[in-house]
């Protein structure tokens, strides 16, 4: 395998380890229990969705509105697991394993590898290697959390909703998706005052009402000139569409967030 590929994973690594520490202590701080974002880091693994859930609980959502939440945002993992699906083989506990494995960057550095056994090398190295970071980060964010008395005072209250938008930022490239996101985000934020917490969030679908279909012709070639393979192009076809309703759904948790933390709704 490639040095460079390494080192590309182990920096990824790096940032998805700061990102993880910043969950566990807001979660910490923001008074859930310690176990709550460690349970979710190993069961769910899947730091968008668990932002997002745990934002909804921390606004005052219930536990349905903050699962719908994370279900929508990881709706898009359904086309990469078809995307990826080669590199997961064996006896039924090794391909389950693998799944829970899959995340954006290790779908990513897997379509990069054109050779079989590379691409199988690739995803277990990065997925297993970002599996024990984060979850060693949340785990120390969360010791973390619990020593910081006032959140307010070190700006913890504004992380939620700066690291949804964050998320959501290099996707607003696209003309569809960014109509799609701030349609939803300002319907979210509208709705907020009169519907109760997590649901402005579920509402923001709306916004892909004004996004659009793409053209299936420049989707799946977009997807296939990235992997040369007909599987993936049909993978890179059904992500646009899940990939858009995932940022319209972030945009807005993240406005509906930081609306809650102005009014000191987030605690």
């Amino acid at each position: 395998m490639e040095r460079a590929t390494l080192r590309d994973i182990a920096l990824v690594c790096l940032a998805d380890a700061l990102v993880g520490a910043s969950f566990g202590a807001i979660s910490i701080s923001g008074g859930l229990p310690i176990w709550v974002p460690i349970a979710l880091s190993v069961l769910v693994f899947a730091g968008g969705s668990q932002f997002a859930a745990v934002g909804v609980v921390l606004s005052g959502g219930g536990a349905l509105a903050a699962v719908a939440t994370g279900l929508v945002l990881n709706a898009r993992m359904l086309p990469f697991g078809f995307a990826v699906g080669d590199v997961l083989r064996g006896p039924w506990w090794q391909r389950l394993l693998g799944a829970h494995l899959l995340t954006d960057e290790t779908a990513a550095f897997a379509l990069q590898q054109h050779e079989p056994r590379r691409r199988r090398a690739v995803y277990w190295i990065c997925g297993v290697g970002l599996f024990v970071v984060w979850n060693l980060a949340v785990a120390l964010g969360a010791l973390a959390g619990g020593l910081i008395g006032d959140t307010d005072a070190v700006g913890l209250d504004a992380a939620f909703p700066a690291v949804l938008l964050a998320l959501v930022l290099p996707s607003l490239t696209d003309r569809r998706t960014r109509t799609a996101a701030l349609v939803g985000a300002v319907v979210a934020v509208g709705a907020t005052p009169y519907l109760p917490a997590g649901l402005p969030v579920l509402l923001a679908l709306v916004g892909l009402l004004f996004a659009g279909r793409p053209g299936a012709g420049d989707a799946s070639s977009g997807a296939a000139g990235t992997t040369g393979t007909s599987a993936e192009g049909a993978g890179g076809a059904a992500t646009a569409d899940t990939a858009t309703a995932a940022d319209s759904a972030t945009a807005a948790g993240g406005a509906v967030t930081a609306v809650g933390a102005a009014k000191g709704e987030v605690r």
